[in-house]
């Protein structure tokens, strides 16, 4: 049992995952993120800095370019993959019960989410954990029309994969003594990513709270 959480650990660890799994293993992950409501819990902010990261230090054995479009393409298609989810089972989403891989809050939250900033949350969402992975699932849900999903699915990859990975590589090119710092980078970047979805659960924490 120690051996598999041991294993399960190293899987959600961005370091591992590059230096061992490479480049199709990036694109799973990104995958699956993007779009497979049991797989929210997957790194993938700072998976795509330290991607670009390691193309830049040499430490992957892949061009920036390969890296990109991998990426890319990887979230544009977890995207699609999350929308035809809610377009096809969409309500029965909200009837299935918690699991350790599945929480109807997520969902929840994504409605919200998505009923505040309209089609660009597919944007914005890019940038927030868990919300990125419903995001899609709901605009499906809500059929959203589907060349106005196409856009914003592609835009928000784009704008996605542009902003991390092309930061990290360059910021590595820039500051080669990055790589002392992997550590703190992450935990930076979990923080400043986690900040929307924190605000969102302490402003409907209090929402409730005030309702009592």
């Amino acid at each position: 049992m120690s051996d598999l959480l041991f294993s399960f650990q190293q899987f959600l660890d961005p370091e591992t995952i590059l230096s061992q799994g490479g480049f199709y293993i990036v694109c799973l992950i990104v995958f699956l993120e993007t779009g497979v409501f049991f797989a929210f819990f997957l790194p993938g902010d700072y998976l795509l800095f330290l991607a670009g990261m390691f193309c830049a230090s040499g430490r992957i054995d892949v061009s920036i370019i390969v890296m990109f479009t991998g990426i890319l393409l990887s979230g544009i298609l977890g995207n699609a993959v999350g929308y035809w989810t809610g377009y096809r089972t969409g309500p029965m989403l909200f009837k299935k019960k918690d699991s350790f891989f599945f929480k109807r809050k997520y969902v929840i939250m994504a409605e919200e989410f998505f009923h505040k900033y309209g089609g660009p949350a597919l944007i914005i969402s890019r940038f927030v954990p868990i919300i990125r992975t419903f995001a899609p699932i709901f605009a499906g849900i809500v059929r959203l029309d589907l060349r106005k999903y196409i856009s914003f699915n592609i835009l928000g990859a784009l704008i996605w994969v542009s902003t991390m990975t092309l930061s990290g590589y360059f910021l590595q090119l820039k500051f080669p003594q990055l790589d002392d710092y992997i550590e703190y980078i992450i935990i930076g970047m979990i923080a400043i990513t986690s900040m929307p979805l924190i605000a969102a659960v302490l402003k409907k924490w209090w929402q409730e709270k005030k309702k009592k």
